[in-house]
């Protein structure tokens, strides 16, 4: 299972989206994000960190929390995202496939150095985008299978007298 590593401030910063959210909430454009990566993790089957700096917040812990194949970690106090990224680069190493998003081209290197792949943070957004597009795509069509099931499985007759019995309700 391949994992991604994302910098979430980074990608809030660099996001349209996200980036007029945290004008008015920082804290509403972390939970979009998060929303956003469940799906995108859930529907591509990856494991998936997403990163938060909280190393200016005085006294602050590492947390972490699992959402599925998402896990949602506020570093702690004097840890940036790259420090955490970077640490955990090293313990996966060239043992397992992963990758890194973030627009930092001095975390990109690191990244790349330690055998990961490596994409910017506007790259990503065109991926989760499109992958977004697939998961609507097919909810429709899933939803258009569904209503249209019966009709095509009964014959005329049948159908026929079903809807004189629908109507007479």
């Amino acid at each position: 299972m391949k994992t991604i590593f994302v910098d979430g401030y980074n990608v809030i910063n660099s996001w349209p989206n996200l980036k007029v959210i945290k004008e008015y909430s920082y804290e509403y454009s972390r939970l979009q994000l998060i929303e956003i990566l469940q799906n995108y993790s859930g529907y591509n089957g990856c494991k998936m960190f997403i990163i938060f700096d909280a190393q200016l917040v005085k006294g602050s812990i590492q947390k972490k929390e699992r959402q599925g194949n998402l896990i949602v970690v506020f570093t702690k106090e004097g840890e940036t995202a790259d420090d955490y990224i970077e640490r955990m680069s090293n313990n996966i190493g060239r043992k397992a496939e992963f990758c890194v998003v973030t627009s930092d081209s001095l975390e990109q290197q690191v990244a790349f150095q330690r055998g990961a792949t490596r994409m910017s943070s506007i790259e990503f957004y065109h991926e989760v985008m499109s992958t977004q597009k697939k998961i609507k795509s097919s909810i429709e069509r899933r939803y258009l299978e569904k209503r249209n099931g019966l009709e095509e499985r009964i014959d005329e007759k049948t159908l026929e007298k079903l809807e004189k019995m629908r109507r007479s309700h």
